[in-house]
């Protein structure tokens, strides 16, 4: 038996399922980025066999947006058109309608839950008080020296099982052809797609639980297929007649398509507007009091509205991490964490140093962490030790009940007490960079070369060139309580960290004097000596934005104070926008971001359906309701193309993660999502499962996408980008990335190209690096959709 086959076979059937992050971690990423060189149609068709998942919205929602709107007529009726279908809408609704959706019945249940067991104990993170044995051993071995005790197996002398995972995999499959071996670990793969994601996370992470207790597919499939040997689960899956209805399939994708292209043409008119069309190349009448650089999250379009109505103050987009590949080590637990898209590798590390003047400061703030991180950990023991646990609950019941009921009632009041009354590093710690190449050794900070790059890298990718007095990095970061996916309201560009560790480093290098001096000489980037740079964090709950000023000199605290103050009026008014009322908009805010049985903070990035790269004038003067993700962008600054290049491998791939996560949470939440945080239990400190076991949750919960059970709020359409570039520079930047060109050819993205050397004329791209105006499709639209509509008249 080929040994190499087998592993082949497993890596190829590995695709199918995408990888579940940790909760302390929750990257937003494509459950099927495994399919992507498949057209969309065909690789939801695919998977929709490999995991018994919808792929669609249900037909009654496609309704209620046809009714509202959402779903135009002229753009349904042309699609209706292309693809054959000359009946109404009204007609090819009842049918979609007519299929009612139905849960099969899962042959290996059984099997399902003893692997979800196994699992659990054996990858838990520090939350179980009794660990497995054996687990520095690996998955298998650890298995397979217990696996006498599992009564469910009834396996009584361990020597029955092979003593390594690929002795254990061959003698299962010695009697099956080769040929079946992809179809055997597909199907054991996708089974349970929540907990294999987690150990296609683990193994190619190489955190330290994977480096102590090591578990991989191959384990997996190992011990998988063993355990249905001894239960006489089936290890081939039985060949099942497809029992979908490919028109109805259809239906589902042109509906989905007319939707989608109705929401890009209302797109392509509001940014076509005479009032809102403005050319790069126009002069700023005068120099901002405050520049402030948000990230690209669609949470920033709303507060960047807000701000700019405030003042004087100019704003722009940028992918949350600052453009610095780090992991931060936290001050507060010790622990090191990735600060930087998940696609990129972190090269340097960012750790917290003393001020000039406040080491013995530091010192007693690290102190005081200590005794709290003991005081929380012997309370956890007292709770949870069988010896003191009745004891402790009697003795403390009268102390916790009092901060239960204040949390109860009085969420808001609660949060602002612990806000005021808590400390923040930022006071008397200044950010360190260090390179990961160099870990271990005695070194100081990093080349100034680099720091130069990260410098430069931030002003070409925006298109910046004149500084203001005042510029604020301004990462952000989610507040809620009782939220064990709360990290997924956090920045998606810095793994889910918060991004206030990047802005406050960004804003350090960019106020070093021999950096400054090194982009005037060397890049002909002239900062002025009056401007300071500064990091902040905007808390996407509450909109409050912090400003880290320790180090701010007093030449610019009148500045910095009037900023503050028109900080604060923005939050209040960005409140009431967000959450639709006129007073007492921020206590709500707070009640929100405090309330322990809240179970929607915040919305998150729901309703993202849109990613514009281009300068401000483009979508300053409107309200594009926290739909779009917002990067800046300059085409004249950018001669060789390479700053949109930079765009377009990075922060458009990962905002098509983001909207695919989202998708796919929407329409098979229990496959997809995170399903009712009602019935949430965690799990190992790293996931979620539903009641008392099964998969391992990879989505977002239910509560974060729907109002209701029945009612959407997350409009699940596929990724719309827009960009502001000469249609050449695009073409040239598709044709040399084969991977970009993948994900438009096969519609897991759409690409519109507003061209400034064409009059601003906006061409929709089409397969094999083809364009077509949107000007002329606009006028064919309108022509077919009155043609059908006269045919279906007659």
């Amino acid at each position: 038996m080929n040994q190499e086959h087998i592993l082949k076979s497993i890596d190829e059937a590995s695709k199918v399922i995408g990888k579940t992050w940790p909760l302390y971690s929750f990257v937003t990423s494509n459950p099927l980025s495994g399919y992507e060189k498949l057209p969309f149609a065909d690789a939801v068709d695919i998977a929709k066999g490999n995991l018994n998942a919808d792929m669609f919205i249900e037909a009654s929602l496609y309704r209620k947006a046809y009714q509202l709107g959402e779903i135009g007529k002229e753009e349904l009726a042309t699609l209706l058109n292309e693809n054959g279908l000359s009946k109404s809408p009204e007609f090819y609704l009842e049918q979609m309608e007519s299929q009612n959706r139905t849960e099969e019945k899962n042959s290996s249940h059984d099997l399902d839950r003893i692997m979800a067991k196994w699992l659990s104990s054996f990858m838990d993170e520090g939350n179980a008080e009794w660990e497995m044995p054996n687990k520095e051993d690996g998955f298998y071995k650890a298995w397979r020296k217990l696996a006498k005790y599992d009564s469910e197996v009834s396996i009584k002398d361990i020597q029955q099982i092979p003593k390594t995972p690929s002795e254990a995999l061959q003698h299962i499959l010695k009697n099956i052809p080769e040929k079946d071996y992809l179809n055997i670990f597909t199907f054991h793969l996708a089974a349970l797609p929540g907990w294999t994601g987690y150990i296609n996370y683990r193994s190619t992470s190489n955190s330290q639980w994977q480096q102590f207790y090591p578990i991989h597919l191959e384990d997996y499939l190992a011990v998988r297929l063993w355990i249905a040997h001894h239960i006489n689960s089936p290890i081939l899956p039985e060949k099942e007649q497809d029992g979908t209805d490919k028109t109805i399939a259809k239906l589902q994708y042109v509906w989905l398509k007319a939707w989608e292209r109705t929401w890009q043409n209302q797109l392509i008119h509001t940014l076509k507007k005479d009032s809102i069309i403005a050319t790069t190349s126009q002069k700023p009448e005068s120099l901002p009091d405050a520049q402030m650089v948000f990230c690209i999250d669609t949470r920033s379009e709303l507060i960047r509205r807000h701000v700019e109505s405030k003042g004087n103050y100019e704003t722009y987009g940028y992918a949350g991490f600052f453009g610095i590949a780090m992991d931060y080590e936290d001050l507060n637990d010790g622990l090191t964490r990735k600060s930087c898209p998940p696609i990129v590798s972190s090269a340097y590390t960012v750790s917290e140093m003393p001020q000039a003047t406040k080491a013995k400061e530091k010192l007693a703030y690290e102190r005081k962490n200590e005794i709290e991180q003991f005081a929380e950990y012997f309370l956890k023991r007292m709770k949870n030790m069988l010896p003191s646990a009745f004891g402790f609950v009697e003795g403390s019941g009268f102390y916790y009940g009092l901060s239960l009921l204040m949390r109860t009632i009085m969420p808001g009041y609660s949060y602002r007490i612990k806000k005021n009354n808590s400390s923040s590093h930022e006071t008397i710690c200044e950010p360190k960079i260090d390179s990961n190449n160099l870990k271990g050794e005695n070194h100081f900070g990093i080349p100034l070369a680099e720091k130069v790059a990260i410098v430069k890298s931030a002003f070409d990718l925006t298109g910046w060139k004149n500084f203001a007095p005042l510029v604020l990095f301004v990462g952000h970061g989610s507040h809620s309580a009782n939220n064990p996916f709360g990290s997924s309201l956090d920045c998606g560009a810095c793994a889910a960290s918060p991004g206030r560790h990047n802005a406050r480093m960004l804003a350090k290098l960019a106020n070093l004097p021999n950096v400054r001096a090194a982009l005037a000489l060397d890049h002909s980037i002239e900062i002025p000596e009056t401007t300071i740079f500064l990091g902040a964090e905007h808390n996407t709950t509450t909109d409050e934005i912090v400003i880290f000023d320790s180090e701010l000199p007093d030449t610019h605290k009148e500045q910095l104070g009037k900023v503050k103050s028109d900080l604060m009026s923005a939050q209040r008014t960005a409140t009431q926008d967000r959450l639709g009322m006129d007073s007492d908009s921020i206590a709500l805010a707070q009640r929100k971001a405090n309330n322990w049985g809240e179970t929607r903070p915040e919305w998150g990035l729901a309703k993202n359906a849109g990613f514009i790269v281009g300068p401000r004038t483009l979508t300053k003067n409107e309200n594009l309701d926290s739909r779009c993700f917002l990067h800046s962008y300059n085409w004249e600054m950018d001669d060789t193309g390479n700053a949109l290049e930079g765009i377009m491998q990075g922060p458009m791939v990962v905002t098509q993660w983001i909207n695919n996560h989202y998708y796919f949470s929407t329409v098979d939440n229990n496959t997809f999502g995170g399903g009712s945080k009602i019935t949430h239990n965690i799990t190992g400190k790293f996931g979620v499962v539903q009641g008392n076991g099964g998969d391992l949750k990879m989505g977002l919960p239910l509560q974060s996408l729907r109002q209701s059970d029945d009612e959407m709020y997350h409009q699940p359409l596929r990724l719309s980008v827009l960009i502001q570039a000469p249609i050449a520079r695009v073409t040239d930047i598709l044709s040399r990335n084969e991977n970009l060109k993948t994900l438009l050819d096969n519609e897991w993205i759409y690409l519109m190209v507003m061209d400034p050397t064409e009059q601003n004329d906006i061409k929709r791209y089409e397969k094999n690096l083809k364009w077509v105006s949107t000007k002329e499709n606009s006028k064919d639209v309108k022509q077919n959709a009155r043609k059908v509509e006269l045919e279906l008249a007659d």
